[in-house]
């Protein structure tokens, strides 16, 4: 009775993390003010909000053929995630954008 209160406890600590981590991650992308800072704040959406998640869906299955697909999931998003990042960020950089840096933005409110 007692191992599947805790991780039934658990595994429901880790779902509201990820929650609360894919949520920062949704206002920073809606606040940060140039595409290579909104892709950080992505990454905390795609890292630690969807990897707690999982983790915690995983905990809920158990040893399962759910377990074995929310783990192949997991590295599909592990895998794909910084690959489509670094391809915005590339494409970001040839068309000549650039960071908006601490200086620039003060200059602009200034205005």
């Amino acid at each position: 009775m007692m191992p599947s209160v805790l991780i039934d406890g658990l595994s429901w600590v880790l779902l509201i993390a990820g929650g609360f981590f894919c949520v920062v991650g949704a206002v920073g992308m809606l606040r940060m003010p140039d595409v290579f800072t909104r892709m950080h704040a992505s990454s905390v959406t795609e890292t630690l909000g969807a990897g707690l998640i999982l983790i915690g869906l995983m905990l809920q299955a158990g040893l399962s053929l759910v377990t074995v697909k929310l783990l192949i999931l997991g590295v599909l998003i592990f895998i794909a995630g910084p690959t489509a990042t670094y391809a915005i960020a590339h494409v970001a950089m040839l068309r000549g954008l650039k960071p908006v840096l601490q200086h620039d933005r003060s200059q602009d409110r200034s205005v």
